[in-house]
């Protein structure tokens, strides 16, 4: 299984396996990952698993869709590397991913 790495706002680290096939907000979720609220429950219908993908990640993925962007402009701090990590199916290609959790979701 891929192992994600989530770093919360405070710097602690939290190494999950994610089952390939589920997203990021998803392994979050079942991980008990604080701060990935994800209340629309993987819907991309708000904006609160928003995470900044590592910047050795960013061209590994495949760039957000419409929907996604559209939700991104609703994200705390929106910045390079925002993504709603209920948008990212996890692969067998993403051992190591590493995102960031925002101080706070929209």
């Amino acid at each position: 299984m891929p192992r994600i790495t989530y770093i919360e706002s405070t710097g602690r680290r939290h190494e999950v396996e994610a089952p390939i096939g589920i997203s990021v907000m998803e392994a979050a979720r079942q991980h008990g990952i604080p701060g990935i609220v994800a209340l629309c429950g993987g819907a991309c219908a708000c904006a609160t698993c928003h995470v900044y993908v590592d910047a050795q990640w960013r061209t590994a993925l495949a760039p957000p869709e419409d929907m996604e962007e559209g939700m991104l402009d609703n994200a705390w701090q929106r910045r390079a590397g925002s993504r709603l990590s209920c948008q990212l199916p996890v692969t067998a290609h993403m051992d190591g991913l590493i995102v960031e959790i925002p101080e706070r979701q929209a």
